[in-house]
């Protein structure tokens, strides 16, 4: 402090020395000429008097040397402490800048804010006329104000990326409600029941638009409304079918059922995905006529009004296919095999003799003789046989075969060429149905196993396709009662 005093002494003094120096280059201002005065006549000076001149000259001139020393060393003085002063304010300045640089770095300085912060403090810094001007610029404060400014600005732009995000979620989730209810409203639905299908639509849409998070956006589901509204549908198609019974089909599986069982089934469904895979059809009969072998029609011990089940077997593999789970057999015609009547009649006889005698005659002879202790036996035996066999057999056969054709029959009764028609026409149909009843009753196989047969059946038209695709592959199975 006292540094500082002299300091401002010595400057005043400077200043005074200045306005004294302008002052006495000013020219002096010009005088009006007064008239002359006549000087009193001069008195002359003692020597005391020179004496003291003398002396105030030099003590004048002493003051003056003193001034000049002091004023040098003034300025200096003022020039090292300005010098002192500039290179702390400098320094004072470097190490502000450098705390500056401390702070702001990182993500901070990808913001405008943080750029903006730096580059305001730096220009403050170096606009700064004192150390103390320098020192009262808090960096610590102003990075805090920006970090937060900068963490306001990064959670707007937080909540505006979420906002956008939101909304693109809920626009997509709209998308998908009305993509997924597209197919039932395509259907023919009736008017209270299209009014209910909208009206869920509008109410999940709804829901979508006052969700406040894609959470809960995310959490809107269409499959439990479509659902219900999908058996709502199925029912009614169920109802508005005019016979008992109805045709379910899902993939390649077709299958005949109550309108109750049809809504058993499809009411334990949970999945609407799954539901929508089923088709139901009316059930509408037609005849169809087939050419099938009898290993294939079930030993063909088939009659008219049989319940039947037809099935497919692959071409390529032993895999069986229910194709048809129920029709009837109208009529079964027996093949042109069956349409001749071969007779083989054979006759043979034969007849036999034998005559047989045996004659035998047997002689035994046996002697002992026993001289001392020695025993000996001497015998002969004789044995004839006779025996006389005469044979004599005898056989006689005869045969002869006819055959009837059962074609030329036909024809001859339809050309009126055979009398007593209706008779011979009775005994045909009972011989048509008599071959197949005694091969039931003797447990006898007499036509062939290849032998063609035409089957006339009576099936749901929805299963035609299938069975003339499969035709080569089809068996036909009796439903057991």
């Amino acid at each position: 402090m006292v540094v500082l005093n002299v300091s401002e002494d010595i400057e005043a003094k400077i200043r005074r020395l200045r306005e004294l120096g302008k002052a006495s280059a000013e020219p002096d201002a010009p005088k009006v000429a007064k008239p002359p005065i006549k000087k009193p006549p001069k008195k002359p000076r003692s020597i005391g008097s020179i004496r003291e001149r003398e002396k105030r000259k030099k003590i004048l001139t002493g003051a003056a040397i003193v001034i000049i020393v002091i004023l040098v060393l003034s300025v200096g003085a003022y020039v090292y402490i300005q010098n002192r002063a500039a290179e702390k304010l400098a320094q004072a300045k470097n190490e502000k800048l450098a705390e500056v640089n401390q702070y702001f770095q990182g993500e901070i300085m990808n913001s405008t804010i943080g750029q903006q912060t730096k580059q305001q403090l730096i220009n403050e810094i170096n606009s700064a006329q004192s150390v103390d001007e320098v020192n009262a610029i808090d960096v610590a404060a102003a990075y805090q104000k920006a970090w937060q400014g900068y963490q306001a600005y990064l959670e707007e732009q937080r909540r505006l990326e979420y906002e956008m995000q939101l909304n693109q979620t809920k626009q997509e989730k709209i998308r998908q409600i009305e993509l997924e209810f597209q197919p039932l409203l395509s259907m023919p639905l009736p008017d209270d029941l299209k009014k209910k299908v909208v009206d869920s639509m509008k109410s999940l849409e709804e829901q979508v638009a006052i969700s406040t998070t894609i959470e809960q956006v995310d959490s809107i589901t269409v499959a439990p409304y479509l659902l219900e509204l999908w058996k709502d549908y199925y029912y009614y198609i169920i109802d508005t079918i005019p016979t008992q019974s109805v045709i379910l089909e899902k993939g390649t599986t077709k299958k005949i059922v109550t309108k109750a069982e049809a809504k058993s089934i499809l009411g334990g469904i949970r999945d609407y995905k799954e539901l929508i895979q089923y088709k139901i059809y009316k059930v509408e009969f037609v005849d169809i006529a087939l050419v099938l072998s009898r290993d294939r029609i079930n030993g063909a011990f088939l009659a008219p009004g049989d319940k039947i089940m037809i099935f497919a077997k692959n071409s390529t593999s032993t895999l069986f296919q229910e194709i048809v789970d129920e029709g009837y057999v109208e009529l079964v015609l027996l093949p042109t095999e069956a349409g001749a009547i071969s007779v083989n009649e054979a006759q043979t006889q034969t007849s036999s003799s034998s005559t047989s005698s045996s004659t035998q005659y047997t002689e035994d002879h046996t002697t002992t003789y026993t001289p001392g202790d020695t025993s000996i036996t001497n015998g002969q035996a004789i044995s004839d046989v006779y025996s006389n066999t005469q044979t004599a057999s005898q056989s006689a056969s005869a045969s002869y075969s006819y055959t009837v054709d059962l074609t030329e029959i036909l024809k001859a009764i339809a050309a009126g060429k055979i009398q007593a028609s209706e008779d011979v026409k009775e005994q045909l149909r009972n011989y048509g149905w008599e071959i197949v009843d005694l091969e039931k009753e003797s447990g006898m196989l007499v036509l062939d196993p290849n032998t063609q047969f035409l089957v006339i059946v009576r099936v749901p038209s929805i299963f035609v396709p299938d069975i003339l695709s499969n035709q080569q592959y089809i068996y036909i199975a009796k439903v057991a009662t």
